[in-house]
């Protein structure tokens, strides 16, 4: 018996770079003046559907990801990584899409690939931090989750066990399949790129990104299929067109800043009564107490 294991993985930008021209005037972020990375807790995500794969005899992992044909080196990096294939969901019909839209847009994906058992996501994108794409997919899929994900318990045929890392302390959960699980930034780090699969699969890509180029990999795909990326557009899912994109989500984004902590000037004190007083003066005067 084989089992599918989906990772739900995004492209985000580096958020520790953010500047005046992050934002759109439509509200929407400017992903070009941005670096793009993984999002971190999506290679967690990964890093445990790969770890379910060494237990689970015959599971696949396949990667899904939304965004524009950029996106794709999310797909290749988890590749090198160990997934087996991966799908990127792209086209005009997605730009804008807020939390609503793209777990609308990202449930269609899961439903077209068939029957699955397990769907990893990380817990939240650090570009908007919501923690919502995850389970509102398992809604939409009308299956259970199991959020805040750190540690793989046990895996059997029929169910998973998985700690849960919470606010005031940990809990074990077990949930039968298929379950789409969130993963926690505690959970172990994604493992390294292997180098033999890194020269194997270098020069996959989709057909956007052989139209970008100006090369013809029609070839190419033909002796070695595996280096072809899929590459779905909304058609390809049969969506109702109105919840996609900027039609099918219902919250705008207002402003972008880019906030930075700095410290002031420290004071060092002495064990001296005068040190005492003054500072707790100081801490009155200010109303930090008091």
């Amino acid at each position: 018996m084989s089992y599918k294991i989906v990772v739900l993985a995004k492209q985000v930008p580096d958020t520790r770079n953010v500047g005046k021209d992050a934002m759109k005037a439509d509200g929407t972020v400017n992903r070009a003046a941005l670096p793009a990375i993984f999002n971190p807790e999506d290679l967690n995500a990964l890093e445990m559907a790969l770890s379910i794969k060494d237990q689970l005899k015959d599971a696949t992992v396949t990667v899904i990801t939304m965004g524009p044909s950029r996106a794709a080196d999310i797909i290749r990096e988890s590749i090198y990584r160990g997934a087996d294939d991966g799908y990127l969901v792209s086209g005009r019909a997605f730009a804008g899409s807020d939390t609503l839209a793209t777990s609308y847009a990202i449930s269609m994906a899961v439903r077209k690939l068939g029957k699955v058992d397990l769907v990893l996501s990380g817990r939240q994108a650090i570009d908007g931090d919501t923690a919502q794409v995850g389970p509102q997919v398992a809604e939409k899929l009308e299956i259970p989750q199991i959020t805040y994900a750190e540690e793989i318990v046990k895996v059997s045929s029929d169910a998973i066990q998985i700690k849960r890392r919470l606010e005031r302390g940990v809990e074990v959960v077990e949930a039968p399949y298929p379950v789409l699980i969130t993963v926690h930034g505690s959970a172990p780090a994604c493992r390294f790129r292997h180098a033999k699969r890194v020269m194997k699969y270098k020069n996959a890509c989709t057909p956007s990104e052989q139209q970008e180029r100006g090369q013809d990999y029609s070839d190419i795909w033909n002796q070695k299929p595996y280096l072809k990326i899929e590459e779905w557009t909304a058609e390809d899912l049969n969506p109702d067109m109105n919840r996609l994109g900027m039609a099918g989500s219902p919250t705008k984004v207002k402003n972008i800043e880019n906030v930075v902590l700095t410290q002031k000037e420290s004071v060092v004190l002495s064990d001296k009564e005068e040190d005492i007083n003054g500072l707790m003066k100081e801490l009155i005067t200010t109303h930090i107490i008091g």
